[in-house]
């Protein structure tokens, strides 16, 4: 008995040692800073350093909120938000999920990505949604189901040419 109860133990390490490479693979970050990512978490903490030994320095309780990923360490992201402020998260409270915020001026929201397109929806400053099938100058954004296109530079959390289908 004792001799099969060490035999799979070695089998278990040996799984182990062929397993740990992929496994650190797959957590090996696969994008290069900077780049657009959103808040997943109904509230996350924003640290002064790669790790929960560091200080909170703000909380926030808005998810689906645009952050721009400017460093990264391990499982922390360093990342900026739109007013600027930059601090540590853990990479679990983030999500590829594309969203922006519409910066300064009531924005509108339009049928088709022309300036000439009839007007669906205003978005107020600080409102977020999602944006999708992006184009030089233009994204569709939708906001709970409120659907339209918005020019870039209404936008924070995207790139001002920037294009993504």
């Amino acid at each position: 008995m004792a001799i099969m109860v060490a035999a799979w133990r070695g089998v278990a390490a040996g799984l182990a040692m062929i397993l740990m490479p992929t496994v650190a693979a797959m957590a090996a970050p696969k994008r290069v800073p900077p780049y657009w990512v959103s808040l997943s978490a109904r509230t996350a903490l924003l640290r002064a350093g790669p790790g929960t030994n560091f200080p909170a320095t703000w909380r926030y309780v808005r998810p689906n909120m645009p952050l721009k990923v400017v460093q990264i360490r391990e499982d922390w992201r360093r990342v900026r938000d739109p007013g600027g402020t930059e601090g540590w998260m853990r990479a679990s409270l983030l999500t590829d999920q594309r969203t922006a915020m519409v910066k300064e001026d009531v924005s509108p929201m339009r049928a088709a990505p022309d300036p000439e397109a009839k007007v669906v929806w205003r978005a107020e400053p600080g409102v977020v949604g999602r944006i999708a099938r992006c184009s030089p100058g233009w994204c569709r954004f939708d906001v709970h189901g409120h659907v339209g296109y918005i020019e870039t530079r209404a936008l924070w959390g995207v790139d001002e040419g920037e294009t993504f289908d």
